[in-house]
């Protein structure tokens, strides 16, 4: 499937292939493109599979992504691969697949194997989805989720991610398959230097998972940030602070 993809920066420069998560959109990583990454790399976040303004047809497995990804990244390889959340899942499957299209990786409080009840009460919420009462309402929503988030953060979300009838623009079957995916076996760990940010509130990044990776990686930098899963909401600072020093330490 041909992804549709957001883009910063020159073409000419090293790319930084970004990935969201389950409901997201790559628009997501405006601001880190913008105010960190984009004087010094080619920034391409696309939609995934099922979500924004990429196809939502089926399948909606890892393996499907996992494809879609792959021929994505043969137009830019190497780079340099950022995933959050399920994204996080899918940089260490493409890592796996194509380790020579992948010198580093980046893993924003990854979903790298989730615990089936967890895992089973997002995807029957998703099951259930409706639309918002309003835009207040869906702003609410992302608060919930997103409690140090500014008011801004979620205000452009919004604008980037919320139909006209108040729905955001992801298909809840996509994302209701995707938990049911994670609830599988772990992925291979990544043999290239890979930067791990984990949150200090988290239903996905497991303490098992980030032993999992502190005895299989050989090269892994760990940071933990205040606030909650989106870390790019709840603590952007310190999250691009973390992909700064990392990016400057493997050059």
């Amino acid at each position: 499937m041909r992804l549709h993809v957001h883009e910063w920066g020159d073409p000419a420069l090293p790319t930084i292939l970004c990935l969201h998560g389950v409901q997201g959109h790559g628009a997501r990583f405006r601001r880190l493109a913008e105010e960190r990454l984009a004087d010094r790399f080619h920034v391409v976040a696309p939609d995934l599979r099922g979500h924004g303004r990429s196809a939502w047809d089926p399948p909606w497995s890892i393996p499907a992504h996992v494809g879609d990804l792959a021929e994505l990244a043969g137009e830019f390889s190497p780079a340099v691969v950022l995933g959050h959340s399920f994204g996080g899942r899918l940089a260490l499957e493409l890592a796996a697949c194509e380790p020579r299209r992948v010198p580093r990786a980046i893993l924003l409080d990854p979903a790298l194997q989730v615990p089936r009840d967890v895992a089973a009460a997002y995807a029957a919420e998703e099951a259930r989805r409706e639309p918002f009462a309003s835009r207040e309402a869906a702003i609410a929503s992302r608060a919930a989720e997103a409690t140090r988030a500014p008011r801004a953060f979620l205000e452009e979300e919004m604008d980037a991610h919320l139909t006209g009838e108040l729905r955001f623009r992801y298909a809840p079957l996509a994302a209701a398959t995707i938990f049911g995916e994670l609830a599988g076996g772990p992925p291979a760990p990544p043999l290239c230097p890979t930067l791990l940010v984990v949150a200090e509130t988290t239903d996905f990044t497991t303490p098992e998972a980030v032993a999992r990776l502190e005895d299989t990686v050989d090269e892994l930098t760990v940071v933990r940030v205040s606030g909650g899963h989106i870390v790019l909401w709840d603590a952007f600072a310190a999250t691009a602070d973390a992909i700064d020093a990392f990016l400057s330490a493997t050059d």
